[in-house]
């Protein structure tokens, strides 16, 4: 493994934007990764295995629930810091990232939004901690970017509800001790349960040959004929809006991530470009290679402007769906096509596990299409911004 000497950009002094708070999360969370991401990373995507030792260092750097309240467990900050956060970590890997947005946005923020105070006492704390890891049912094998037409479903037996049916491509499902599940009741409404491991009936399958996210756990979760207490229904929020404004919280840090993994490879490629000699002198000073970069640093300088006035709208209970909606999918694409970039530049080296921008962009082929693909951000913007709904 190389040593992890990552400078991050910041080409138009976004650092003072941020307050002293902001950069104490993001440094902390920044010196974390270069210890205990970066030395391993590369060969826990070979093995294509979730290094589970670090659980605990993402509890103890804050990335489970950052903006929960500290009463239930969580580090009470603000949504820019839980943005910086899910950068500097999707910086050394988007797998380990999504590992810390599930358990943050789909498990943790249901719970205290949702739920009542006896499943936020329960839950949150041994969420917070890395005690339990959780993880969030809604997409299904039929059903993706249609999550309303979902058949899982869980039917009134009078002390108790009967769940049944599948979801899959669910991070952390092999390990999670809790489940957010989304089903429909008997009347078609869409609901929030909550589903502990052990109860019978309830398998968690791994999904293998995966690409992409190697370094994640991904998995399915079956449902068949399982027993849910009837105090573990999330009562505070019904309806398809209810897992979507769980997705809002998602693709928030999703767009910070992004710019981590963009941050990564531009930092690769730079550097490399200055050492690497064609020609008798540095491929960084021929035209086309300083064209890549300059084109680089200007997108994820426009993303972190983008991101961070989003996250000034988050902290005001303003941002609205569809401007979460136009990040995820700006940042995500812009991630993407600087990954593409800089392997180029660094040639057939690009493809090694000797640096990281193969495993970015790989990863990055899964970060475009989950939680809302390319396609349907943009009808989402689109229906934003005409009124016209393409959907139907």
């Amino acid at each position: 493994m190389r040593p992890d000497l990552f400078e991050a950009p910041d080409y138009y002094n976004l650092d003072e934007l941020l307050t002293d708070e902001h950069k104490l999360v993001r440094d902390a969370a920044r010196e974390w990764v270069k210890r205990e991401i970066s030395p391993i990373i590369e060969d826990y995507a070979q093995k294509a295995e979730f290094p589970t030792q670090i659980i605990n260092g993402l509890a103890e750097i804050g990335a489970f629930g950052p903006y929960i309240p500290m009463e239930y467990g969580g580090a009470g900050l603000d949504q820019i810091s839980y943005g910086l956060i899910m950068q500097e970590i999707e910086r050394g890997d988007s797998g380990v990232r999504s590992t810390a947005s599930v358990q943050s946005s789909l498990v943790m923020y249901p719970i205290w939004k949702y739920g009542n105070e006896e499943q936020r006492q329960k839950y949150l704390p041994k969420l917070a901690s890395g005690e339990w890891i959780g993880c969030f049912g809604l997409t299904e094998p039929d059903h993706g970017s249609n999550p309303g037409g979902m058949m899982t479903n869980f039917k009134d037996m009078g002390d108790h509800y009967l769940l049944n049916g599948a979801k899959m491509w669910i991070s952390n499902a092999p390990f999670a001790q809790v489940a957010v599940v989304w089903a429909k009741n008997e009347e078609g409404r869409i609901h929030g349960l909550i589903v502990e491991r052990g109860m019978e009936g309830f398998t968690t399958p791994e999904t293998h040959n995966k690409w992409s996210l190697r370094a994640s756990a991904t998995g399915e979760l079956i449902f068949d004929n399982v027993k849910v207490p009837k105090e573990n229904v999330l009562p505070n929020k019904s309806g398809l809006g209810a897992p979507l404004g769980c997705l809002d919280s998602a693709r928030y840090g999703i767009a910070w991530g992004a710019i981590g993994a963009a941050m990564d490879c531009y930092d690769t490629a730079l550097r490399y470009s200055k050492e690497r000699m064609q020609f008798g002198k540095p491929i960084g000073q021929f035209q086309l290679q300083q064209k890549k970069l300059a084109e680089m640093i200007t997108e994820i300088t426009k993303a972190q402007l983008l991101t961070w006035r989003l996250g000034v709208l988050r902290n005001d209970g303003k941002a609205t769906s569809a401007q979460i909606s136009m990040a995820k999918r700006n940042n995500v694409d812009m991630a993407i096509n600087i990954a593409r970039e800089a392997r180029q530049i660094l040639g057939g080296m690009g493809i090694t596990g000797e640096y990281s921008i193969m495993r970015h962009m790989m990863n990055l082929e899964s970060v475009i299409t989950y939680e809302g693909t390319h396609d349907i951000h943009l009808l989402i913007t689109g229906l934003d911004v005409t009124g016209l709904n393409a959907f139907k």
